[in-house]
């Protein structure tokens, strides 16, 4: 009987292939296949010859797998090697690099290696770079061989042109020897951030401890790092190659909408000072911009009962994605996060066991803004993965590990809207925040009811701010400068409600549930997009 194939085994590629991208009207870079770094010339390859495997341990018990790039382009230097768990298909890529800077001393071959660890079987050998004085270090090598890797097998990087890097994901460890290894990414990452992210990763053992510091993530020191970013007609382009299709739970009734349509429908701005409330412009130009969250104003549903119960509900049929586009990663990689707005924010449910147990009002409020956020490579324009938001962090998921929509000639990836939360999950099912070893949590329940597909038609998906393409490209909405609540606090006894709603439950579950509570969901409305952390840098993981 043969033996399954693990899932690297085949390689990752989108359901339709790379788009081809409108030409920039600027002579932009974006997706010409080299980006210039300021002098260090670097390109992406996503194409490995395999050195070493195991398929005990890491993640899912599969192993990993450990490649040098190959082919790598004439002309350029390996960095580093690649990782990656065989848990998923081989997708992934690790840069390679050339001095054109015309001095030559850009890069250098390391001194020496010091061997980290070698594997039980002999047919794996992981290898430190001595970087000479003055550069650094940006990956590992592995070998099959026990001989030192020639020094011409690598390049160290000049250290003005590297920054600091930090452990993303293990990719696989050894509790025998104290062997591990790990992705590495840029320690800072923001907008305005010039960190690169090379996909390389870091190894240490017992033996050989090294910590994320021995290592180096590249640094762009062009003086115009968003030179390779989409102009406007390609950030569309990019749109309308991997717009999302958005599920709703069929059983939830709190559905997002418009601004506009909000705003048309009679929200209303209060202020404190003030006992009565204004209502809202269509294009919300009569809210008070900047000043930040200081509780001096908030938005809040109609006053008239039908009408508020009518705006609860949203307006599936016009919602929208407002979209951000932004520099990440050193101006490598662009970043379209997409945001969504919703009126209502319905209560929360809790699992106890087999028990579903309502939760009264803990978690209703008025005003929910949730994103996904799909990051391009700048290189290729290729999707590299999604960012799904859920309540107070969220997490990253890969291109290769996304549910794609509209069989195999579209790249549409699939994201789940939970139950009245409205966080977002790439699969269908139960997430449970809290204990799932005892069952203790909140539910968020994900299924396929109406659907959003953002890229179904103009107009659903609009960008709203743009910043690097600079002044008066993308004229940002004046809702975007509202930077108080989207809706009233809401004020109720935790204890209480918790206490009234699940009763039946022993005392001490209930005390669970209420700390589980006080640090999941939050009871005010949210303020808008630009007043998050990701507006600027990148995404929370939780």
């Amino acid at each position: 009987m043969g033996t399954a194939a693990l899932p690297i085994e085949k390689p990752f590629t989108l359901p339709a292939g790379i788009p081809s991208w409108p030409a920039s009207v600027s002579d932009g870079g974006f997706a010409k296949g080299s980006i210039d770094l300021g002098g260090l010339e670097v390109r992406q390859v996503t194409t490995f010859a395999k050195v070493w495997s195991t398929t005990q341990g890491g993640q899912d018990g599969v192993g990993a797998t450990f490649f040098r790039p190959s082919p790598v382009p004439a002309g350029f230097s390996v960095l580093g090697h690649y990782a990656q768990p065989n848990n998923r298909p081989l997708f992934g890529h690790v840069l390679v690099g050339r001095d054109a800077s015309g001095t030559g001393a850009l890069l250098a071959p390391p001194l020496d290696y010091t061997l980290v660890w070698s594997s039980p079987d002999g047919a794996g050998h992981f290898w430190l770079p001595t970087a000479p004085d003055g550069y650094k270090s940006v990956g590992v090598v592995v070998t099959a061989s026990p001989d030192k890797p020639s020094p011409d097998e690598v390049r160290c990087v000049r250290a003005d042109f590297t920054d600091a890097c930090e452990a993303e994901e293990s990719v696989w460890s050894s509790d025998k020897d104290g062997f591990s290894a790990a992705a590495l990414r840029p320690a800072v990452r923001g907008i305005d951030a010039l960190g690169v992210h090379a996909g390389t990763f870091m190894a240490q053992s017992s033996a050989t401890p090294a910590s994320a510091s021995a290592f180096a993530c590249l640094r762009n020191n062009s003086a115009s790092y968003t030179s390779c970013m989409p102009d406007l007609a390609q950030v569309n382009a990019a749109l309308a190659a991997y717009a999302p299709q958005v599920y709703l739970h069929p059983d939830d009734p709190y559905l997002p909408s418009s601004v506009t349509w909000f705003f048309e429908n009679g929200a209303l701005l209060y202020q404190k000072s003030s006992a009565t409330p204004t209502p809202v412009a269509a294009d919300g130009s009569n809210l008070p911009q900047g000043g930040g969250n200081d509780g001096g104003y908030w938005l809040d549903l109609p006053a008239d009962g039908d009408q508020r119960e009518k705006v609860k509900k949203g307006d599936l049929a016009g919602a929208k994605a407002y979209v951000q586009a932004k520099p990440m990663l050193g101006g490598t990689a662009t970043d379209l996060a997409m945001w969504f707005f919703y009126p209502f924010n319905g209560p929360a449910r809790a699992k106890v066991g087999p028990l579903t147990i309502p939760l009264g009002k803990i978690g209703e409020h008025v005003g929910d803004w949730e994103h996904l956020t799909l990051r391009v490579s700048n290189f290729s324009g290729e999707l590299l993965r999604v960012y799904f938001s859920q309540h107070s962090a969220g997490a990253w998921v890969d291109a290769s590990q996304l549910e794609y929509d509209g069989g195999g000639g579209v790249n549409r990836p699939v994201a789940y809207a939970s139950r009245h939360g409205h966080a977002f999950y790439p699969r269908a099912g139960l997430v449970l925040q809290g204990d799932s070893k005892l069952g203790v949590g909140i539910r968020n329940d994900c299924a396929r009811g109406s659907r959003l597909d953002t890229g179904g038609g103009a107009g659903r998906c609009e960008v709203v701010s743009a910043e690097y393409l600079g002044a008066g490209v993308v004229a940002e909405p004046a809702w975007l400068g509202f930077e108080r609540g989207w809706g009233p606090r809401e004020e109720y006894d935790i204890g209480r409600e918790i206490n009234r709603a699940a009763r039946i439950l022993p005392r001490s579950v209930r005390e669970r549930l209420a700390k589980l509570v006080s640090k999941l969901l939050v009871g005010e409305g949210p303020t808008g997009p630009k007043m998050h952390g990701n507006w600027r840098n990148d995404e929370k993981e939780a």
